[in-house]
């Protein structure tokens, strides 16, 4: 048997090693060969055991060793999974006799062993795999060799647990970093490490003097495949397009997978701005062939920005000007790969802070209305106006209102913004009417397709008119709505026009023939006036056929009971034809430009001689 201290300093150095970062198997192998130096045996062998698989960690003091402890494994029995079942040891002392695992005394006794004793490696409960002592001649151990090994063994489990547990912390980190750097979809790198990669691209450029660029891919109609197929096919999808862009990576380029159906390529080491061209290219013929999916073939395409990197530039910049590439190659239709253009780049920042500093236009008091009157063609007298949103931002100056509706309809505004031009126009007209000749005088509003449709939009009406500085007859309020309101939901939306009817207000159908469901709708469209688009008006000096449509559709409003108002009036031979044709009213510059409330209040404070409002007009020269 070994000596206490041979046994001492065996438990004290690997007492000492409990504490270091020594790897398992450095462990076992170091265990094995201590026993064999302090044992009377001839070999020494260790295998660690998981239920439902195969050994991950085998070590032994010699060949012979190894092969006992792999023919166990092999096998499937013998001392070591013995031991490690029952939790004891097990001492054969003469293989020769051994009968509770014949097929490996067998092969063992063949390869030279006489005898084996073998100890379960555990701790508590837990028990990891089992120490096998392996002798050449038969013969038992001595009672205390036998403590001793069982001594080692425990003390060896102890420490294998602890160094399975650093292991296992070690191997959660490194998961948990790299899943905190990667996209867990495709495996390629995240937004954090593009960036991070990307900064490393931008300082290696400064050294080389040729300056990345970056591709900036985003499908198209990606969204219709989850709709249509469900997002596990979306899924599919964009593994199989992260694969095909692999496939298009040269050794220094970079891909990631920022979010969505967002890729992004860096390419560095470019000789010339051309190859990108090339490389956008291969991209788009790559995704263009069908992908075969768990649903069938599926047809895509890709829109592709590109953005060459500036000096001193942040990754993060240059990412943003890739992406805005991208949009302005989507405008195009999608297909298509666009190097950044700096001017559109310019209108879309533009327009990004536009659609920001909407939230706060009205709270500052940037937005108002000013108002077009409408008159009666025959003897010009005003029988309304028509309110219009204004908006002059403290930067930009006025803004259009082209842009200024589809900004607030994009940002969500548009609801809150109609309801303040509505209830504003309505105060305006209330105080008009103090003035005896502006009494019946009437007051249009637009009504923009998202406010109409918007959950409460009749009552907020209805409380308008009802409110005690904004109560207005409902007769003299016209909604003007256009006709794309009945493209997308028309039962809905004829349903709302049904119940704005029952308030009491006017309809107006506005811009008429310039949507795709004029004729279809308007036999159902509870409208009470139809607005002829100034496009119709502004061709009525080019010919016959511009005036025979103009007389069709007057025709038409005739016929169902409808009035109808010409816009964009702007020449005295546009007047006279639709005096010849009997339309009822007109607007346009040729009779006012729109104007500031006040600028109304002074008009109807000077009637003429019948006490009705008119506005002088000269023949051939527009409004004075």
């Amino acid at each position: 048997m070994p000596n206490e201290k041979q046994l001492s300093e065996v438990l004290s150095e690997f007492a000492r090693t409990m504490v270091t970062e020594f790897p398992i198997q450095r462990i076992l192998d170091r265990l094995v060969e201590r026993i064999v130096e302090i044992l009377p045996i001839t070999g020494a062998g260790v295998t660690l055991i998981t239920p439902g698989a195969d050994p991950r960690y085998v070590a032994a003091s010699d060949e012979s060793a190894l092969l006992y402890e792999k023919l166990q494994t092999e096998l499937g029995e013998g001392p070591c999974l013995l031991a490690y079942n029952s939790g004891d040891a097990v001492s054969v002392a003469d293989l020769c006799k051994e009968t509770r695992f014949p097929a490996f005394a067998s092969r063992a006794l063949d390869a030279g062993l006489r005898a084996v004793f073998t100890f379960p490696l555990r701790s508590g409960a837990d028990r990891l795999g089992a120490l096998d002592l392996y002798r050449g001649e038969h013969g038992p151990l001595e009672e205390e060799t036998m403590a001793a090994a069982q001594t080692l063994a425990d003390v060896a489990a102890a420490y294998l647990l602890n160094a399975q547990a650093r292991s296992e912390l070690s191997e959660i980190s490194a998961r948990s970093h790299f899943s905190s750097l990667h996209d867990a979809l495709t495996g390629l790198p995240n937004r954090v490490l593009l960036v991070e990669l990307l900064e490393f691209a931008l300082l290696r450029a400064i050294r080389s003097k040729r300056l990345p660029a970056v591709l900036f891919a985003d499908l198209d109609q990606f969204k219709a495949v989850n709709d249509t197929y469900s997002h596990r096919v979306g899924d599919e999808l964009l593994i199989a397009v992260a694969e095909r862009l692999e496939n298009l990576l040269r050794p220094s380029d970079v891909l990631g997978r920022l979010s969505g159906d967002e890729f992004v390529m860096v390419c560095e080491d470019l000789d010339h701005p051309s190859q990108v061209d090339a490389i956008a290219e291969r991209i788009s013929s790559a995704l263009g062939a069908p992908f075969d999916l768990s649903c069938g073939p599926v047809d895509m395409a890709a829109s592709v920005g590109i953005a060459f990197a500036d000096h001193g530039e942040s990754a993060e910049d240059l990412l943003h000007r890739a992406d805005m590439a991208m949009y302005q190659a989507k405008a195009k239709g999608g297909g298509h790969h666009q190097i950044i253009d700096a001017h559109e780049q310019e209108a879309s920042d533009r327009r990004t802070a536009l659609k920001f500093d909407l939230h706060t236009a009205v709270k500052n008091r940037e937005l108002h209305v000013h108002y077009q009157p409408i008159v009666n063609t025959t003897d010009r007298h005003i029988i309304g106006f028509e309110a219009l949103l204004r908006w002059t931002h403290p930067t930009y100056g006025p803004i259009s209102p082209s842009v200024l509706i589809p900004l607030a309809e994009e940002a969500g505004l548009i609801g809150a913004i109609g309801a303040w031009v509505l209830a504003q126009a309505c105060a305006d007209r209330r105080r008009w009417s103090d003035v005896d000749v502006a009494v019946g005088l009437g007051v249009s509003v637009n009504v923009s397709p998202y406010q109409l449709m918007e959950p409460g939009f009749v009552d907020s009406v209805k409380a308008i008119l009802g409110d005690s500085t904004t109560g207005t007859e409902p007769a003299l309020l016209t909604l003007e709505v256009t006709e794309s309101v009945l493209i997308h939901d028309s039962a809905r939306a004829l349903l709302v026009l049904g119940d704005l009817k029952q308030l009491g207000v006017n309809l107006s159908l506005d811009d008429f023939g310039t949507g795709y469901s004029s004729l279809n709708y308007l036999d159902q469209f509870p409208a009470d006036v139809l607005k002829i688009d100034q496009t119709f008006i502004g061709r009525l000096d080019q010919g016959r056929s511009s005036q025979a449509i103009v007389a069709s559709i007057v025709s038409l409003s005739r016929t169902l009971g409808m009035q109808v108002v010409a816009e964009g009036v702007e020449t005295v031979e546009q007047h006279e034809f639709l005096s010849e044709i009997d339309c009822d009213a007109c607007q346009g510059f040729y009779f006012a430009k729109p104007m500031p409330s006040n600028e109304i209040g002074t008009l109807i404070d000077r009637p003429d001689d019948n006490g009705a409002v008119l506005l002088p007009v000269f023949a051939g020269s527009g409004p004075a």
